[in-house]
């Protein structure tokens, strides 16, 4: 890459801010739903949502020009191609996920001041389990999750285990894909009183009401529910710092049965902390987003689960956020 390509690389990277936004804009009003269905004028759209018509205008403009939206004769309409996965009413819609996007445009904007130390992050206040961005929180990790949590569940290998704890298991996309590959297998799901309202219905929609117990609760203060013989802990470990990993492994310890397994599904950084790029800028992520959280390596992950009272711990999967890592206790 000569010195002119370097150059303008660093300006797109830097300029990439703008096509988001404008994308972030149409999903935070529902655009794309809206126009799903018939064809608008502008007019027709700015008083559907109570917009600017100016406003709107160029607003649609740009998300034609981005190609989400089509313009024909001064009516736009959402384009084909993108309605299954931008709009609500859509099966496999990644609406839930684009809209959490725009909750971490928030707290992202905070970087240099965070970095600087003028500003602590509180996850309950302005981040994703801030009671106005839970809903499309939640939903995201059902989009992302849906997807991958077969393919995790068959990495676990759950062998004998019959009785899963999933803590902090959000919607349950985790526990009903344990289920539907262990017939045999019945789950306890721990999560926030708010949380557990989602997962009941999706529960329900599965027709698992029979083999889910659902329990609320904090895990920073409550106990967990004990009787379990596999304990898992799915994207949470990023959100804590070191000191409230090891309070956590400590209470799945007191709650698994003996012989029980952890496993933890995470980002599982290299040494110097630099790869996966994802995981990097996850941590970045959590910065922003929380008081202490980050992204650990294997030898932090180890460590804590050993002064838990863990043994026999072992990474069994590297993939992202969708890395695995299993102990046991004796």
């Amino acid at each position: 890459m000569n010195a002119t390509e370097k150059m303008e690389s660093i300006l797109g990277l830097a300029r990439g801010f703008s096509a988001s936004r404008v994308l972030l804009c149409g999903a935070e009003l529902d655009l794309f739903t809206f126009l799903a269905k018939s064809p608008m004028t502008a007019e027709e759209t700015a008083s559907a949502k109570n917009a600017d018509l100016h406003g709107i205008t160029i607003l649609l403009d740009a998300l034609c020009a981005l190609g989400f939206i089509s313009k024909k004769n001064g009516r736009y309409k959402t384009e084909p191609s993108v309605v299954s996965f931008l709009s609500a009413d859509a099966p496999d819609s990644i609406l839930p996920m684009v809209l959490h996007s725009a909750t971490l445009w928030k707290t992202w904007s905070g970087l240099t001041d965070v970095v600087l130390g003028k500003t602590i992050p509180k996850l309950e206040k302005t981040g994703a389990l801030a009671k106005d961005h839970i809903t499309s929180f939640i939903g995201a990790m059902h989009v992302v999750g849906s997807r991958m949590a077969p393919e995790v569940v068959t990495a676990v290998n759950p062998g004998k285990a019959r009785n899963l704890l999933d803590v902090g298991g959000g919607s349950g996309t985790y526990t009903l894909a344990f289920l539907a590959q262990v017939p045999e297998m019945k789950a306890t799901l721990f999560d926030l009183p708010r949380v557990i309202e989602m997962a009941q219905a999706r529960i329900q929609e599965a027709g698992m009401t029979n083999r889910v117990t659902l329990v609320p609760g904090d895990f920073y203060t409550d106990s967990l529910p004990p009787g379990s013989d596999l304990a898992l802990l799915s994207a949470i470990i990023h959100q804590n710092s070191p000191e409230q990993n090891l309070m956590l492994y400590q209470e799945i310890y007191k709650a698994l049965d003996k012989g029980g397994r952890i496993i933890i599904r995470d980002h599982v950084m290299s040494e110097d902390r630099t790869k996966p790029i994802e995981g990097a800028m996850f941590a970045v992520n959590m910065l922003v987003g929380t008081p202490g959280g980050g992204t650990y390596t294997f030898d932090e992950i180890q460590n804590g689960l050993t002064a838990a009272g863990f043994v026999r711990i072992n990474l069994i999967r590297t993939k992202g956020m969708f890395s695995l890592v299993e102990g046991f206790k004796p």
